[in-house]
């Protein structure tokens, strides 16, 4: 099962490719992006449309990680905050505390 998925993932990836292939021949005309400080190279829409999605890919990766590290880092934190909480209760039920 394993080596059918492999080929499949290949296939797609491959298709993929051939379809980016195919896009970016399509789309030679050349266009300078005009920002407000300054205008680009003139470079194909294709080239502008994966660099848009390149960058996009990349920020929701970054975003991914930092939501990733700061849900960690909280629930390293309210692991010791249970542990401490923990331990004052096995104080509070100690038994060498009762009086005779």
């Amino acid at each position: 099962m394993a080596g059918i998925q492999k080929i499949l993932i290949i296939l797609l990836v491959l298709v993929l490719i051939l379809l980016a292939l195919v896009f970016s021949l399509n789309n030679q005309d050349p266009v300078a992006l005009n920002f407000l400080l300054f205008e680009t190279a003139p470079q194909g829409v294709a080239i502008w449309i994966i660099l848009a999605f390149i960058v996009g890919a990349l920020t929701g990766v970054l975003l991914t990680l930092l939501t990733t590290l700061k849900t960690s880092v909280t629930k390293r934190n309210l692991k010791k905050r249970l542990h401490r909480a923990e331990q004052a209760l096995e104080q509070c039920r100690n038994p060498t505390d009762r009086t005779i």
